[in-house]
This record gives C-alpha cells, sequence and structure tokens, in this order.
C-alpha cells in the first residue's frame, strides 16, 4: 500500500508528516538537490549545496529563507535533522571570518547537534519551476516564462506575459496579497496596462535597467532604493518591491513541497518576521 502523507499543524508551522519513515541519506539528498539545481552552473557570492555536514541519515528537515539564529534554533527545537535555506552562512564579500560572537551563536548549535545545513542562493533564484521568481511568476498566473537576468553568464531571474493585462495599482494589491508584505511601487503612469514583466527577487534593485533593455513594462524585486524610485519610472518602467525575506519564501518553500513528495521524510517550513 502506498505511504500515507498527513498534514499536521505544530507551533503554527506547516508539517508533511509520513506515517512510515524510511532512510534517507545525506549523500543521496544531496545528489538529488545538485542535480536538480544545478549550482555548478552558477559562479555565486558563496558556497552553494552542503555548507556544514550532519548526520548520515535525515528522518526530518527543516526549510528557511535564511540560516539564522532563529531558524537554527528552531531546526533544534523540532529535532531536525538537516536545514535547508536560500541564503547559507558563508558569502564571499565578508571574507574570512572568525567564528566568534554572534557567528558563533549561529554555526554551533548546527555543529552540536549534528544537523546538516544546505544552502542554495542564486540556483534557487533562477530554476524555472521551483524557484524564488518562477514561484512567484506562477502566482501572478504569468506565461511564456524564459530565463531572465545576468549574473556572470547565469539567469537570475525570469520573464513573461500576465494572461490578463493589470493596471499597476491592481498588480501591486495582488502581489501584496500574494506575498502578505507591502509592495513599494514606482509608477510612471497609472492608467497604464502592464502585460510583460520581469522578476528577479530579492536585493536586484538595480536590475530593473534589464527589464527596460528587454523592453518590459514593469519589474518585480525585493528591495527598492530611493534613486531606483525615481529612475525606474522616468525611464517608464512600473517597479514594485516586496521586501527581500518575502519575495524569496516561495521557492524555498516549492523545494520543500518537492522533497517532501520524493522522500518519505518529515519537513516543515520555518517563517521569518524579517520585515526587509
Amino acid at each position: 500500500m502506498p505511504l500515507k502523507k498527513k498534514e499536521i499543524t505544530n507551533h503554527h508551522l506547516p508539517y508533511y508528516k509520513l506515517s512510515i519513515v524510511p532512510s534517507l541519506t545525506r549523500r543521496d539528498l544531496n545528489k538529488f538537490l545538485n542535480n536538480l539545481l544545478a549550482p555548478y552552473d552558477f559562479s555565486d557570492y558563496g558556497p552553494n549545496g552542503l555548507q556544514i555536514e550532519g548526520k548520515q541519515v535525515i528522518k526530518k528537515i527543516a526549510f528557511a529563507v535564511s540560516a539564522t539564529a532563529h531558524s537554527i534554533a528552531q531546526t533544534v527545537h523540532e529535532k531536525a535533522d538537516c536545514l535547508i535555506v536560500h541564503h547559507g552562512l558563508f558569502w564571499s564579500f565578508h571574507g574570512a571570518k572568525k567564528i566568534t560572537g554572534a557567528f558563533h551563536k549561529r554555526i554551533a548549535p548546527l555543529i552540536k547537534s549534528d544537523i546538516n545545513l544546505f544552502a542554495y542562493h542564486l540556483p534557487l533564484d533562477a530554476h524555472l519551476e521551483h524557484g524564488n521568481a518562477a514561484c512567484l511568476a506562477h502566482a501572478l498566473n504569468m506565461t511564456e516564462l524564459t530565463a531572465f537576468g545576468d549574473y556572470k553568464g547565469s539567469p537570475t531571474g525570469v520573464k513573461g506575459k500576465l494572461t490578463t493585462q493589470l493596471p499597476p495599482l491592481a498588480l501591486k494589491v495582488q502581489l501584496e496579497n500574494i506575498l502578505n508584505h507591502p509592495v513599494l511601487l514606482a509608477c510612471p503612469d497609472e492608467s497604464a496596462l502592464i502585460s510583460s514583466i520581469g522578476i528577479i527577487t530579492g536585493g536586484a534593485n538595480s536590475d530593473w535597467v534589464k527589464a527596460q533593455r528587454a523592453g518590459l513594462q514593469a519589474y518585480i524585486t525585493g528591495e527598492m532604493s530611493e534613486h531606483d524610485w525615481h529612475e525606474a519610472q522616468e525611464a517608464n518602467i512600473h517597479m514594485f518591491a516586496g521586501g527581500h525575506n518575502a519575495t524569496e519564501s516561495l521557492g524555498i518553500q516549492s523545494l520543500q513541497r518537492l522533497v517532501a513528495k520524493n522522500f518519505t521524510v518529515e519537513t516543515l517550513y520555518i517563517p521569518s518576521k524579517n520585515p526587509a
């Protein structure tokens, strides 16, 4: 008989619990994630894939946007064997870093509890099915999705078209409902109808220029600087910023559902209160 999944809640976190939990090895999970997200195709800001090695057998996996003190503490509390995130612990712009102070408080619980940490940054931004941008595009019912953006030769998001044209303020409301987060809008024309959109989630505020060059009418990202608000609308681009964390919460949850579908493990998602 097939295994039965039952969704339950614990501390208001979504759970996918299975009646039988056979062995999933760290090696098999690593292979699955790397085959799916192709991290070696990207020149990224830090290492993708397994960042901290923990238990060999994985029965329970936590998912979060970022590896923070909060998400790690929750992972330990839930007795998960693995944490999978979009934002990992190691970044090239930090340089060599001592494991002291606040950084030690993040890393030490993972080591002490023998928890695996996997992180996928640009690969999870760019994936055409489970990526952050693609998931947001799917939520908007966009069609004709293709790769969009470029970082050192690799795409970072998607572009496509709305099935029904929307005025800017209506699209803003729709985005706020999807993301459950306020959305900033730089609007050159409130009476315009938007069809073509480029999406790069997170901190890609300056990439509205790529949307302009591609002939798109709108650009969606997570952050907006003061000068982008002026310059985007002066360039006749409708720019929407829905929060870095909020716009990048969709991909990791899509990855959670995929892992739960393919492996008989318990999974949980750890949300963040980060308003940025």
